[in-house]
């Protein structure tokens, strides 16, 4: 076997044979599912000769690159696992024996993240509109203010609407319906109650405490979790040929009523007194405040525990129009930033600088850290100590200062959303230049990672007998129809840092991947979703269809090519359906990943973020320096 060391090691590390449940793999990652995760040594697998270790949908996923395939089977030989059809069926659906707190996040994390790009437009929208008339060019009683101000608010106050939306996808339920309960509470005639009769009403004989939902977050939480129990309860006792009729019109009078009179109420006051204790903390203990949540704010992120607290920091703003919490944790994106800074000075690796600065831009503009935190803190410690360190002065600076956020938005635009603004920026001023200093004047551990990223290349790639470099360039053109789409949007991790290569992002409009350029098939991945090829100029590439997409199997998608075939430029590879893909809730997203470039050789993108491309269109050059 090729790889058994490392096969062996893996299992070794997961726990042994004997806690591993099921094991599958997709076009860069060995997926486990494992029966006590707490015996997987994480930091044994990381030092493996692997790209990533990622705990994520109650899997341990293990990155391996395009090389998967062969790790993959050596794993199965190592172990000597032979898992049923059965299981591998159920592999990916929902782990009965997934903790409760995991499943709350894993929810949260479902709700919350389609949002979280149009959070981010909107406060930028916001800041626009604070920046102009606080200088006086834009009066906020003009129309031009108030159509501006529309696109900026309306994420926020239809947030019953749309998260609702969100919410019933993750729970399986109708999403059409969940938004209408959602739509309900913002109705004018039912929010002119609260103006016509005050405070209460009622329904039926029975009092009703009248509440204001816009911008609300935790009433429809509660509510769409009761209505998902419901639906299931209904679809038990009406037959299916008076589904379309009598489910929604059945869900829609029992939930909407008792939203209204129970859970909607409870929400409200859950969050008042959620936004009360928060802010009686801040102020009693600024300093421990500070400290803890800009400290912990990076860990957080990475384990996704972020997904609890930003409900929160909605419903603080919601009740308050402030919050506290964001503006503490805000340090850590500016700490992470100024970690790329400092690295972009710092090192004179050319990979590294282009991934400290594809970082830093992110990081500066959105408040997006992923790509620092999984291209530079997963690799160099010292690094992640210095951002960890400066982010937690940066929090007691702005908890002492008793800054507050108006707007969930991060970027160095949304300055003015915060509250005082000197305050905000003393307190990003120390974390980013803070922490670009430490990396400046005492290193952040470079040399030895550099030899452990070596190695780890060596790993991906072919072997030197595969893969033999010649003068020619490759030319890789768009195998899709389609938007670019910004690396960074990506919504996974490993392909958003670019760990595997240097990556173009296309969602598509047409439904067949053809031929980026001639050469040969590597590989068909048996779940149609992914395809590794070699062009004749030796860059290997992998076009991947899909995020998450190895959980269909196969459905909808169909082969035109095997392997070892030869390829010529335009020749259609795979079919796929769009439609089908985002029916079944994943992202179609198709992704051309680069995945043995080396230092002798120089990339050029042309591709440019929402451009519209045609298969055929010019992606990526590879040539020889």
């Amino acid at each position: 076997m090729k790889n058994e060391k490392l096969a062996q090691d893996i299992i070794q590390n997961v726990g042994g044979r004997e806690n591993v449940n099921y094991l599958t793999h997709c076009a860069t990652r060995l997926r486990f599912r494992l029966q006590d995760p707490a015996k997987a040594d994480l930091d044994a697998l990381k030092d493996l000769n692997v790209l990533q270790v990622v705990n994520a949908s109650g899997q341990l996923q293990v990155v391996i690159g395009p090389n998967v395939g062969d790790v993959y089977d050596d794993v199965m030989k190592a172990g000597k696992f032979d898992f049923d059809s059965d299981s591998a069926t159920n592999e990916e659906k929902p782990d009965q024996n997934t903790g409760i707190v995991a499943k709350v996040f894993d929810i949260l994390s479902g709700s919350f993240t389609p949002w979280i790009p149009v959070f981010c437009g909107s406060g930028l929208i916001k800041a626009f509109l604070s920046i102009m008339t606080m200088l006086g060019w834009m009066s906020a009683k003009s129309g031009t203010y108030a159509i501006l101000a529309a696109a900026g608010n309306a994420v926020f106050y239809f947030l019953p609407i749309l998260l609702g939306v969100t919410l019933a996808k993750k729970l399986n339920v109708s999403p059409y319906i969940a938004a209408t309960i959602g739509a309900a509470l913002l109705e004018p005639n039912f929010t002119a109650l609260i103006k016509g009769t005050g405070s209460a009403t009622s329904f039926l004989g029975i009092p009703v405490v009248l509440m204001s939902y816009s911008t609300t977050v935790i009433p429809i939480l509660v509510s769409i979790v009761i209505y998902s129990f419901l639906e299931r309860f209904l679809k038990r006792f009406i037959p299916s040929q008076l589904h379309l009729l009598f489910l929604p019109l059945l869900s829609l009078i029992i939930m909407v009523p008792l939203t209204v009179m129970i859970f909607g109420p409870f929400g409200v006051y859950v969050g008042k007194g959620i936004a009360a204790a928060t802010a009686w903390i801040i102020v009693k203990s600024p300093i421990l405040a500070g400290l803890l949540i800009g400290g912990f704010w990076i860990p957080i992120v990475v384990f996704g525990l972020h997904w609890a607290i930003i409900p929160i920091i909605l419903s603080n703003i919601a009740t308050n129009g402030s919050d506290p919490i964001l503006a503490i944790a805000m340090g850590s994106v500016w700490a992470a930033s100024g970690a790329g800074l400092g690295v972009l000075f710092k090192t004179k690796n050319a990979q590294l600088k282009e991934i400290a600065a594809s970082g830093l831009i992110p990081g500066l503009l959105s408040g997006v850290t992923e790509p620092i935190i999984y291209g530079i803190f997963f690799r160099y410690k010292r690094s992640f100590a210095y951002a960890i360190a400066m982010s937690a002065v940066s929090g007691v600076i702005a908890g002492v200062l008793q800054v507050k956020a108006t707007q969930l938005a991060g970027g160095i635009f949304t300055i003015p959303t915060f509250n005082p603004i000197w305050g905000y920026a003393l307190s990003a001023a120390v974390a980013f230049f803070g922490t670009a200093a430490l990396h400046w004047i005492f290193g952040f551990g470079e040399k030895p990672e550099l030899a452990s990223a070596s190695e780890k290349a060596e790993q991906k790639g072919p072997s030197e007998e595969d893969f033999k470099t010649t003068n020619v360039d490759t030319i890789i053109t768009s195998p899709v129809e389609g938007a670019i789409v910004p690396v960074k949007d990506i919504n996974d991790s490993v392909f958003s840092s670019e760990a595997m290569g240097a990556t173009v992002a296309i969602d598509p409009t047409s439904n067949v991947v053809k031929a980026p350029f001639s050469g040969k098939v590597i590989k068909v991945f048996p779940t149609l979703h992914a395809i590794g090829l070699l062009s004749d100029g030796g860059v290997e590439v992998l076009i991947h269809i899909g995020l998450d997409t190895v959980n269909l199997n196969g459905e909808g998608f169909t082969a035109h090519v095997k392997d070892n075939q030869k390829i010529t430029a335009g020749q259609e590879l795979i079919s796929f359906d769009v439609e089908q893909i985002k029916a079944k809730g994943y992202d179609p997203v198709v992704l051309i990943i680069v995945t043995n470039q080396n230092e002798q050789q120089h990339l050029k993108k042309y591709a440019v973020s929402n451009e519209q491309v045609t298969a055929g269109n010019k992606l990526l050059e590879i040539s020889n320096k």
